[in-house]
């Protein structure tokens, strides 16, 4: 069942995720107030929403233009939605001046509240908190009731798996549960009955699933991202207090968003499309011009955008690990393409020299460790190799050895790809590079390496030693998973073990 969760999941982007999360968690809200469940007109909740994508849609296209950056459409839905599901419905139309205002606020932050192109704040959250001060309003975060409790639990933890965000979303709650134990037990008050009111009658699970989560104003690593959730947990709850000053759920992610930014790249990088060249009969690389102040660590990914007529479900944004290294002065993709392609990378294969796309996110630790004499195991399944040869070719441009061995999985012989950059490695580093073709039926006479899967006797018999090496593996999830398994298997911790979770496969 879990399998065929993350097979549905692999097939849309975490955005279009969220969009139909906000879409469902909505029309449940209008299903709810029509039978009674809620305190509201289904027919307010329903113009509120329209009048909040009319706004957002209009406003985005504005800014977009007197900007002159490309625009997201999928995103301003996203912002109306969550502002439908958190500001309470009009009851006259004179409310309606509060909700176009708050969806101004929430796209005006995207451009005007950013330095290179990455704005500071979560736009929700200062577009509430602005409109609180400035029009002495707010929003009521009326999902967090009881009746919409169970479908903001099933889709919102359907999102954290998707973007691989659990750690922080559970920092958070264990930051809030610690505040509020701590608070109810000076203040004599009941704690259960104060968990019950965090958990069924506040806005804590849908604040933690899309504010929290929010991509551009998270940290970059795992180890920031649990010190973020705790942080805005901690501030969260309404036990946390200085004297009769009490903070927000918008105040508390902003303070969050500060530490967030403080400690995250600031690049937002528009890329000029140099050449593209076929690897492999279903992948591409791509080069795209890179600034020389640009700078990252071998093994992490940014999220591409590329603006496109007609983007299909999946939308006009992918997240794809970086192939070149930093000392080369360009940029490069390794993309798989697959019978059926998506309407993104159909315009990939159509861009040219004019094409313009917008690299942002810089983010990731799925990288080498910095003591140069840690054993690593790098294990790749098909286009998930793309990290390894970022790594591998930024130590031969600097000269490092490391002792590395790299397990290469391809279907056959035609799929192999980087392999003159780990050749070379061989040569010049030591580095060695075990490849095994898994198509049995079309292995050439002249090969000479292995033929069938990895497995655990393999490993053993190559590494002797393997238990004193961190493994890293990319590829599909269930290639990832898979090896996780055999990993675990043969005695390696989880803290041994690091997976990409970003491959170029989303």
């Amino acid at each position: 069942m879990i399998d065929y969760i993350d097979n549905q999941l692999n097939r849309i982007t975490m955005y279009r995720l969220a969009l139909y999360y906000l879409i469902a968690l909505l029309g449940i809200a209008v299903i709810f107030s029509a039978a009674g469940l809620l305190a509201y007109d289904p027919y307010a909740l329903l113009f509120s929403a329209a009048f909040l994508l009319a706004v957002s849609v209009a406003a985005n296209q504005i800014f977009a233009k007197s900007f002159k950056v490309q625009t997201n459409v999928e995103s301003a839905y996203i912002t109306a939605l969550i502002l439908a599901l958190i500001i309470s419905p009009i009851q006259s139309l004179n409310d309606l001046w509060f909700l176009g205002w708050a969806a101004v606020l929430a796209m005006a932050s995207k451009y005007i509240l950013a330095y290179k192109g990455k704005h500071f704040f979560n736009p929700i959250a200062i577009a509430v908190a602005l409109t609180y001060y400035t029009a002495n309003q707010s929003a009521s975060w009326w999902v967090g009731n009881g009746p919409m409790l169970p479908a903001v639990l099933l889709g919102g933890l359907l999102i954290v798996r998707k973007i691989g965000r659990m750690r922080m979303v559970l920092s958070f709650f264990i930051a809030s549960l610690a505040v509020t134990l701590i608070g109810t037990s000076i203040s004599g008050n009941d704690f259960f009955a104060s968990i019950q009111k965090l958990a069924v009658y506040s806005p804590a699970f849908f604040f933690a699933f899309i504010i929290l989560t929010e991509p551009l104003t998270t940290p970059p690593t795992q180890k920031l991202q649990v010190y973020y959730g705790a942080l805005v947990g901690l501030l969260f709850v309404p036990q946390f207090h200085i004297g009769s000053f009490f903070v927000t759920p918008e105040l508390a992610i902003l303070i969050g968003n500060v530490f967030s930014y403080t400690t995250s790249p600031k690049e937002k990088l528009t890329l000029k499309f140099k050449e593209k060249t076929r690897v492999t009969p279903d992948t591409y690389e791509f080069v795209f011009s890179a600034p020389r102040s640009f700078s990252f660590t071998p093994g992490q990914y940014m999220e591409w955008t590329l603006s496109h007529d007609w983007p299909d479900s999946r939308g006009n944004r992918r997240y794809f690990t970086l192939a070149s290294a930093p000392t080369e002065r360009t940029l490069r993709l390794g993309v798989k393409f697959y019978e059926k392609s998506s309407s993104f990378k159909k315009a990939m294969l159509a861009m040219n020299k004019d094409t313009e796309i917008v690299a942002s996110q810089l983010a990731g630790d799925f990288v080498l460790p910095q003591d140069p004499n840690q054993k690593c195991v790098l294990i790749a399944g098909g286009i998930g190799v793309t990290p390894f040869r970022s790594m591998i070719k930024n130590l031969l441009d600097t000269h490092q050895r490391r002792a590395i061995t790299l397990f290469y999985t391809a279907k056959t012989i035609d799929d192999i790809i980087y392999k003159d950059v780990f050749d070379r490695a061989q040569q010049d580093l030591g580095i060695k590079t075990v490849i095994t073709l898994t198509d049995k039926k079309n292995i050439p006479p002249a090969w000479k390496g292995k033929i069938g899967r990895f497995n655990a006797e393999l490993i053993r018999s190559m590494l002797p030693d393997y238990r004193e090496s961190i493994f890293y593996i990319s590829g599909s999830r269930r290639m990832v998973k898979g090896f996780k398994n055999i990993l675990r298997r043969m005695g390696i911790p989880n803290r041994r073990i690091k997976t990409d979770l970003f491959s170029g496969l989303m």
